[in-house]
């Protein structure tokens, strides 16, 4: 447990404990890893953990009956996620978690770490700090889906991930599908649209590869 000792005193949430109660809760961490796209729990699961990230990548998505899905939130090292019954006692996953990356996650049962938090008045108000970032968060997406069109939203998601690059080609690491999952539409739609960007002189598509090529006219979507 040595790295998770360094790792939780400088971590917002549990940095204010005591150093005793950071050895409790060291010892009393659970590491689990996993491997690239596999699934650590499935949506309708009672879950009643708490699990910090400290390395690779996770993502939170929701399947709708029909087996469409959407990317509700991708985790992050350094990133805490709750079960919904960590809180509300049999409360079913609203969504599945499955990682992106290679990841490793310390986690907490809600038994456990419940009478830590009723102790620790600042630890509870970060963590509903969170809760509230989280919220936030949702809220912005909700407002995505329901206000913008999906030209708009796949600007943006092109932007995000391959924006930086100096008009040089990036691999192509999201299928049509991922795509698709992460701005809330179909893997026809992205195509559709991925085809008309590159008509449009925007971007360059290879097999493998993807290229801004006018970032202006991305941004001008995003306006829309």
């Amino acid at each position: 447990m040595n790295s998770l000792t360094k790792l939780l005193p400088v971590h917002p949430i549990f940095k204010h404990l005591s150093e005793t109660t950071l050895d409790e809760l060291a010892r009393g961490a659970i590491k689990k890893t996993y491997t690239s796209q596999e699934i650590i729990v499935y949506q309708g699961d009672i879950w009643p953990y708490l699990f910090y990230l400290p390395e690779g990548e996770i993502k939170a998505v929701k399947q709708s009956p029909e087996g469409r899905t959407f990317t509700a939130t991708t985790l992050k090292p350094g990133d805490i996620f709750w079960g919904l019954s960590f809180f509300i006692e049999d409360t079913p996953m609203p969504v599945y978690l499955q990682a992106n990356l290679d990841s490793t996650i310390y986690i907490w049962n809600r038994e456990d770490l419940k009478p830590i938090i009723e102790e620790n008045g600042v630890m509870a108000w970060k963590l509903c700090q969170t809760m509230i970032k989280r919220m936030q968060l949702a809220s912005g997406i909700v407002e995505d889906l329901a206000f913008h069109p999906v030209m708009r939203r796949l600007a943006g998601l092109l932007l995000d991930i391959f924006g930086d690059a100096e008009d040089e080609f990036m691999a192509r690491d999201l299928t049509l599908e991922d795509m698709a999952s992460y701005i809330g539409t179909t893997r026809e739609m992205v195509c559709r649209h991925l085809y008309r960007f590159a008509e449009e002189g925007a971007i360059e598509i290879r097999r493998t590869e993807l290229r801004i090529t006018d970032r202006e006219f991305l941004e001008m979507q995003l306006r829309k």
